[in-house]
């Protein structure tokens, strides 16, 4: 069983790069193997809604960096999927990667259909509510089943390093609780 944590901050270990790789470091102590995909640096260009995925089976453009992703994406058992929130919502990045994914999944048997994960948010204060739930849309338009843990799966943590992702106890405590939950549902499921 492998799981991947895709960090869609650009920021180099940035807060939400740290709890996906809590979330990895624990799904690891459970016996799951897993794979860090950080957005930093890679090129995601938006969905072209010219639906040619349909035809073609993939995406049209092949000048970023979706494939790679995608392919990683597919292969895998789990998905987790992180991200700061600006301005109440996901970041851009992160929403281009799941539109076109989730266009050629569409097209191709549904291929993200009964994968297990969950998303983790990442705020200064306020605007979780919003961006987790555009990330939970995306589980559920896919088919994914999503476990729960002891409260939604947000962090809190500052800018410009007034706080960081480390003095969020119970937020690290919530994406600790979310691994554990997500490793057993999985050796459940893929058993």
């Amino acid at each position: 069983m492998k799981t991947i944590g895709i960090a869609a901050s650009f920021r180099p270990d940035s807060n939400t790069l740290q709890y996906v790789k809590k979330t990895l470091a624990t799904l690891e102590e459970n016996g799951v193997e897993t794979e860090l995909i950080s957005l930093r640096g890679k090129e995601i260009k938006p969905c072209l809604g010219c639906y040619k995925c349909q035809e073609l089976g993939r995406c049209v453009q092949d000048k970023d960096d979706f494939h790679d992703i995608l392919e990683k994406m597919k292969e895998a058992e789990g998905i987790v999927l992180g991200s700061p929130v600006y301005l109440s919502s996901v970041v851009p990045q992160m929403m281009a990667l799941l539109d076109r994914a989730t266009f050629v999944a569409l097209w191709n048997d549904r291929f993200f259909t009964g994968k297990v994960g969950g998303p983790i948010t990442v705020a200064r204060r306020a605007g979780h509510n919003l961006a987790f739930s555009q990330l939970l849309l995306w589980y559920f338009i896919n088919g994914l089943t999503i476990p729960g843990s002891t409260y939604w799966n947000v962090g809190t943590a500052g800018s410009r390093g007034a706080r960081d992702a480390a003095e969020d106890e119970e937020g690290m405590a919530t994406v600790t609780n979310f691994a554990n939950n997500m490793a057993g549902l999985m050796k459940k499921v893929y058993a």
